[in-house]
């Protein structure tokens, strides 16, 4: 008996001793896969000439430290909270939600403030509606924000940039930071939206790759994040989607390449229009803001943006077989081409589909502007500037 005891007990302890090396080699290997890779910053692309046109201000110049510092909203007294006419606002990128439970609309857009209207005519705002507390964008900047409703929460899905952390070094073009476009949760859409994963440098995307402008798209029971691959780190930029878990927290499938934006006539090469970017000549096509859509006719539809002979543009394109995996075609002329773009259709609680995009004048500020659009057929029609009343 004493001898069956003796046999059993070193069996346990094997047992042990296995589980544990087995726990942390995998510990290990997972610890090592979450370590960042050092980039080490390389030859950019050529300084844009004296007074050219150039999007998005001037980056750190070759030969700094990989550890550049944090493009980190200034730390300044929030603004005041007052009513203001739409006309007034600055903003790019702008998303308007309608939430039928309150009667109200809810402005969003690049900066992360959030306005509020019964009537799209006066806004009250800005609200503060984010908390990123113990994560990596807690302070950075966030572009291209939008509001969606998904079962009885409120889902808040914008762009953050982390220009101290590099993911590539694009030889003699351009040193990638690391830009992710994120998801955050709330009980309403005033927030406060905060993580849906609490983990300091969780990307819901791959990580090595410079992603932006995601918007949310629901098809036969799944949610997509649908998004833009940069042409910053690509060259020809691409759309793109991902499927996500019932939960939202993780991609359940690598991303799927929709489209590139050379694949419109009427997305331009940067450098073939004088168009300079962080203050240098990177050449390439630029995909922007993509936005989901079906006309009444059932028809899907994707608005998306890029640079053009007058430069910023709205341009849209359709899928054939009328579900995300296409095949896309792109719509023979521009949607509006006058340094407008990055748009979305809403509805009004009176059931008017409006279109709302930014237009800037020149060098000016972007400001958003509401149209009316067509969507009775299988191609949408812009319509004339709404004016709403208040």
């Amino acid at each position: 008996m004493t001898i069956n005891r003796g046999i059993h007990f070193m069996k346990k302890i094997t047992f042990l001793v296995g589980f544990l090396i087995i726990f942390i080699s995998i510990h290990t290997t997972q610890s090592q896969t979450k370590e960042k890779k050092q980039i080490v910053p390389g030859e950019q692309a050529p300084l844009a000439d004296p007074g050219q046109r150039n999007f998005g201000g001037f980056r750190p110049s070759v030969g700094q430290k990989v550890k550049q510092p944090p493009m980190k909203m200034q730390l300044r007294p929030e603004p005041e909270i007052r009513k203001v006419s739409l006309d007034e606002i600055s903003m790019s990128d702008p998303y308007i939600y309608p939430d039928v439970n309150t009667d109200t609309y809810y402005l969003t857009g690049t900066g992360g403030r959030l306005y509020k209207s019964k009537e799209l005519k006066m806004w009250t705002g800005p609200y503060s509606v984010i908390d990123l507390t113990g994560t990596w964008m807690d302070g950075l900047f966030v572009a291209a924000a939008e509001i969606h409703h998904i079962g009885n929460k409120y889902y808040y899905a914008g762009t953050w940039s982390d220009h101290s952390t590099l993911i590539e070094a694009v030889p003699r073009r351009y040193n990638v930071p690391r830009n992710q476009t994120q998801l955050l949760v709330a009980d309403s859409p005033e927030g406060p939206f905060k993580p849906l994963v609490d983990d300091h440098e969780f990307c819901v995307g791959p990580e090595d790759w410079d992603i932006i402008d995601g918007t949310l798209y629901e098809e036969n029971g799944t949610i997509y994040l649908v998004f833009v691959h940069e042409w910053t780190q690509l060259i020809d930029g691409t759309m793109a989607y991902m499927p996500l878990s019932k939960d939202l927290t993780h991609r359940t499938a690598e991303p799927t390449t929709i489209f590139r934006a050379s694949e419109a006539s009427w997305s331009k090469e940067m450098n073939s229009i004088g168009e300079a970017t962080f203050g240098m000549k990177m050449p390439g096509w630029v995909t922007d803001g993509p936005q989901m859509f079906r006309t009444k006719t059932g028809k899907l539809g994707m608005l998306w943006s890029t640079w053009g002979t007058h430069r910023y543009l709205q341009g849209v394109a359709y899928s054939e077989s009328d579900t995300i995996k296409g095949p896309w075609v792109q719509a023979e002329k521009p949607l509006k081409e006058d340094n407008s773009g990055h748009g979305m259709i809403f509805t009004t609680f009176e059931g008017k589909r409006l279109l709302i995009i930014h237009h800037a004048e020149e060098q000016g500020p972007r400001k958003p502007q509401l149209y009316e659009i067509d969507d009775s057929g299988d191609k949408l029609v812009l319509g004339p500037r709404y004016n709403p009343q208040p």
